[in-house]
């Protein structure tokens, strides 16, 4: 055991590793300007050793502190203090502006740490802070992306009151209102309430969607950027928090607003771009979503596999049952699948921001819909140790408490299947089996990247390249040569699975080429939705499949485990049977290697993506 991960589970021993941080701020920011992906890791690994191991009980930072400051619905200062020291809000900051933000796919891996320990520490104390500065960045005018890198860079908070989706993401139907202000000034005034804002009372930055008196349709809603600090005091009040299943530390709060003078200044973009700006922010803060689901499902397998490999009395262990073995094997394909989707969705902002929409949706309505599968599966294998109040299942039941809310985001898995749907008819007339594949960039897990310009990415995708690369997967699979270390009973089993998922792209160009362009209540249809659903899982399949020819290509072994075709074939295996798709006999030999890379990442203390990082 090295020297820091001893200090970090001894009692007490927080300052030391809060002081241990400090001097890496400074050094962060250098290494961030890096070319390469080194700075990265650096970065990512210090975190992890920061907040020490999660399962060690003398650990102030571990489980045991994190299940009791969770159930007093409380952040654990100790570490927030640890996100002081790294400096995290320098992560949501564009690098231009100061901060650290350069690339999309390490903020998401930079979150990783936070959210397998605490999904209310992680939200609270900075995604909610990236959220609601996305379209200030998005929009925002160089005034305006000063005062939030300031707000940030400072070390405060940011909050987002968002407009209400048939109030489906709010506790009661509550908004805000914005007027001119009578005084002929060009100012304006602000009025309303609204009870579900993360962060409420404990941000100075708020960005607030509000409804334009007098104002409808489409361009009814206007956005605002505001300094709390500046504001008339007794305009403002903070109202009551409210309690939560999930999350149950984070501070979901409310404020009032009372005939509020505002400058004009503080609308980001133009009045009544309200509902634009929250879709093109959508399209960043999505591609997030993979992330951070993955982390607490992360802790969950970690946790039901060491459940499931402690010897019993009798010398064996409930890995001698199939049925465990084959949960923890699907469990594990489910965060690769995730990962890969998180991959695409991420670089895709800085490689495919004209065609990255489709993508960013599909990850954010795949990810949750397999975890929570995931998650029941291995309740089932815990059993009796689901309902734990504390200790490492404590930490499961924790996960499964707060996944649902850390995916929920504003509208909600149907707001990403209906930001979706309008693309397929396009794609299966114009793009499918007609365009190029991704760039092999797409899918690397190293390599560097165009410049992030969060202007860019399009609402609606005019291509789907990495559905073609599913196509030329299939192609190269039927080639006259196998890849580099492919024997042909291993190939003849992942060309069957590809060619089976190829096959089921064409079915969804068929119906999708059917619908009239533009039809709204065509596309609104069950059916459309369930096919919707179908297209994500066949996303998922081509994202694996360019993972895995990406890690061969940069000159991975065949016995490595993203460059071995156990894994793609297994995930794919996986897939088809989801779809109800015609399937080979079963890759046995495959889910063997996959649940062997299990419970060797369990006991060496790794990560369970596609990245394999090092566990304090």
């Amino acid at each position: 055991m090295s020297t820091d991960r001893t200090h970090a589970a001894e009692p007490g021993r927080a300052e030391h590793r809060t002081r241990a941080a400090e001097p890496g701020r400074a050094e962060h920011r250098t290494r961030a300007a890096e070319p390469g992906h080194s700075g990265a890791r650096e970065r990512i690994d210090a975190l992890e050793r920061a907040f020490g191991p999660l399962d060690d009980p003398a650990n102030p930072l571990g489980g045991a502190a994190l299940l009791a400051a969770d159930a007093a619905g409380e952040v654990l200062p100790e570490a927030e203090r640890v996100l002081d020291a790294y400096g995290l809000n320098a992560e949501f900051v564009p690098a231009p502006l100061g901060g650290r933000l350069e690339r999309m796919d390490v903020l998401g891996r930079l979150l990783r740490p936070v959210f397998r320990r605490d999904a209310s520490l992680g939200f609270g104390y900075g995604l909610n802070c990236f959220f609601a500065a996305t379209p200030v960045w998005t929009a925002g005018d160089d005034a305006q992306r000063r005062l939030a890198a300031r707000v940030l860079l400072d070390g405060r908070r940011m909050a987002v009151a968002r407009h209400e989706v048939a109030h489906g993401n709010d506790f009661v139907s509550d908004e805000f209102t914005v007027r001119p202000d009578d005084g002929g000034d060009g100012g304006l005034v602000l009025d309303g309430s609204k009870s579900a804002i993360a962060n409420a009372s404990r941000a100075d930055g708020l960005v607030i969607f509000a409804r334009a008196v007098g104002v409808t349709g489409s361009r009814s809603r206007t956005v605002l950027l505001l300094d709390r600090r500046e504001l008339p005091p007794d305009r403002v009040e903070n109202l009551a928090r409210r309690t939560t299943t999930g999350m149950r530390s984070a501070e979901f709060g409310g404020l009032r607003i009372t005939r509020c003078p505002v400058p004009a200044a503080a609308v980001l973009g133009e009045p009544g771009d309200g509902y634009e700006l929250s879709l093109r922010s959508s399209l960043v803060i999505r591609g997030l979503i993979p992330s951070i689901v993955l982390a607490g499902a992360d802790t969950a397998l970690r946790t039901t596999a060491r459940f499931a490999a402690r010897p019993r009395d009798d010398g064996r262990s409930s890995l001698d049952v199939q049925h465990v073995r084959d949960v923890l094997t699907g469990a594990f394909l489910d965060l690769l699948l995730i990962d890969c989707l998180a991959l695409v969705s991420t670089r895709g902002l800085h490689l495919l921001p004209k065609q990255m929409s489709a993508y960013a949706a599909a990850a954010a309505y795949l990810a949750p819909k397999l975890i929570a599968e995931s998650m029941d599966e291995m309740s089932a294998v815990l059993g009796e140790a689901t309902f734990a109040g504390d200790g490492m299942y404590g930490m499961f039941q924790k996960q499964l408490r707060d996944l649902p809310v850390t995916s929920l985001g504003h509208a909600g898995s149907a707001g990403r299947q209906v930001s979706l749907l309008p693309q397929l008819p396009y794609f299966a007339r114009h793009a499918w089996f007609a365009d190029p594949e991704a760039p092999a960039g797409l899918f690397a897990l190293d390599e560097d990247l165009p410049p992030l310009d969060l202007t860019q990415p399009a609402l609606l995708g005019d291509g789907d390249p990495l559905a073609a690369t599913l196509v030329a997967s299939t192609d190269l699979l039927e080639g006259a040569e196998p890849p580099d270390g492919l024997d042909e009973e291993g190939r003849a089993v992942l060309r069957f699975l590809a060619r089976s998922l190829t096959t089921e792209l064409g079915d969804l160009r068929k119906a999708f080429a059917q619908v009239p362009q533009g039809d709204r209540t065509a596309l609104a249809s069950p059916h459309n939705f369930g096919l919707a659903d179908r297209y994500t899982l066949v996303l998922a399949a081509a994202a694996c499949l360019g993972v895995w020819r990406g890690r061969r290509a940069a000159g991975g072994a065949p016995g490595t485990f993203l460059a071995d075709a156990a894994w793609p074939t297994a995930a794919l295996y996986r897939l088809c049977r989801r779809l109800g798709l015609p399937l080979p006999d079963r890759p046995g030999a495959c889910e063997r290697r996959v649940l062997t890379e299990v419970l060797a990442r369990l006991h060496g203390r790794r990560s369970y993506d596609l990245y394999d990082s090092p566990l304090a």
